[in-house]
């Protein structure tokens, strides 16, 4: 399903703007930034192609303490303990199924070993219908200030294809909730091409999204692969999961434009290729990534990134949970290899991960940081694809164009060969 990687951003859109309204959002300093995977899930969504899984309860405990032998062991080997961090994202599965008191044990570890800026962002991903009272007391207690509702749909038919738990009213009564306590940096996840969608079951999601009134709104097609059920039954040809009832590809990839119109239109802004924001809202976390700064994830199937003097250095966890929890409980790390990338892996992924904002990316910003030689032989390169329409270049900046928006997995896959 690649028709529709992501959506173009509307025609006209000033680059100099979009610069400017993220330049705000991207003034990172040398702080962290901290991933937290906890991939204990009530049940497995069928389109999942994460880790995550329902894993006995009994592992819980001896997984955060993995967690925290984790961190310790990281911030000695990389010489990075007693810093700052200036981002947290506590991702899933499903991490607002921690109790309370275990949400504020994880946040207490992290505390012992980093120091969280005053102004740090801390997200926590929760699924609704499992938040309380409590459990929201002690994400406020732990710092949690920003919140990521995987809601996918208001269509219970919907929601019900792909197995998720919650109603559609779990999510107004949810978020209520989140905003009587002060949590009102929230963000809503859709998805595009779930089973039984169609225009119309779509536009009525998109205008109970813009109800809600959420600062972020993230919206994703649904993938197609072999790490999933669905998928698997989708590649196959098969009518379990419901795959039967998924939308073609022309189709998702309308609504998900169609997602596009709307939401520019009631104010959310587009500023990558699956999120949009309000004025302020943009996910600094997911911004960091994209502007390749550095983050520490720990736990299962996390990834990390350390630069320093120049060099790229990058490992993951094992997607395994005993394999990851047998190493820590051995006192060793569990990550894989170390990987150092190369000035030219480096210059590769940064036009990479920065055309996927729409803001695109600045040649002064890569000579800046690359040798010139090397710039200049890539934007020789990518030549061809500026003639065929899929980029751009405008006030020194690249970017995708709306053609290349729509191919978006395959032309940004060319700037990695």
């Amino acid at each position: 399903m690649n028709r529709l990687a992501n959506a173009p951003a509307p025609d006209g859109r000033d680059a100099s703007a979009e610069s400017s309204a993220e330049s705000s959002a991207e003034s990172f300093t040398d702080a962290l930034g901290l991933y937290i995977s906890f991939p204990f899930c009530r049940s497995k969504c069928s389109y999942c192609n994460f880790a995550s899984n329902v894993f006995p309860p009994r592992l819980l405990d001896g997984y955060l303490a993995c967690l925290e032998r984790e961190m310790e062991l990281v911030a000695e080997a990389e010489s990075v303990g007693g810093g700052s961090v200036d981002t947290l994202y506590w991702g899933g599965g499903t991490p607002s199924l921690l109790a309370p008191d275990l949400a504020l044990r994880l946040a207490q570890a992290i505390r012992r070993i980093w120091t969280p800026a005053p102004e740090a962002e801390f997200t926590l991903e929760a699924a609704p219908g499992t938040l309380s009272t409590a459990h929201i007391a002690a994400w406020r207690a732990a710092g949690v200030n920003r919140v990521s509702l995987g809601m996918q749909s208001w269509q219970e038919a919907e929601i019900r294809s792909v197995g998720r738990l919650h109603r559609a009213e779990d999510v107004t009564r949810d978020l209520e909730a989140l905003r009587r306590a002060g949590l009102e940096n929230l963000n809503l996840d859709l998805i595009a091409g779930l089973p039984h969608q169609t225009e119309a079951s779509w536009r009525d999601t998109l205008a109970r999204t813009l109800d809600a009134a959420p600062p972020h709104i993230s919206i994703y097609m649904l993938e197609v692969d072999e790490d999933s059920r669905l998928g698997r039954e989708l590649l196959a040809g098969g009518a379990r999961y419901h795959a039967h009832a998924v939308p073609d590809d022309d189709r998702t990839a309308d609504f998900f434009e169609l997602a596009v119109e709307q939401l520019a239109a009631a104010g959310w802004r587009q500023y990558e290729i699956s999120n949009f924001a309000r004025d302020g809202g943009e996910s600094r976390h997911n911004l960091r990534y994209w502007a390749r700064r550095p983050y520490l994830g720990f736990g299962l199937e996390a990834h990390s990134m350390l630069r320093r003097d120049g060099e790229e250095r990058r490992w993951a966890n094992p997607a395994e949970l005993k394999e990851y929890m047998a190493a820590l409980e051995a006192g060793r790390l569990a990550r894989g290899e170390v990987e150092a990338l190369s000035p030219q892996r480096q210059l590769e992924e940064a036009l990479f991960l920065g055309l996927r904002r729409n803001a695109g990316i600045g040649w002064d910003e890569l000579t800046a940081e690359f040798k010139a030689g090397a710039v200049e032989a890539k934007r020789a390169a990518i030549t061809p694809m500026l003639a065929q329409g899929m980029l751009e270049e405008s006030q020194g900046r690249l970017r995708l164009t709306p053609r290349g928006r729509m191919l978006s997995t395959s032309v940004l896959a060319e700037l990695l060969e």
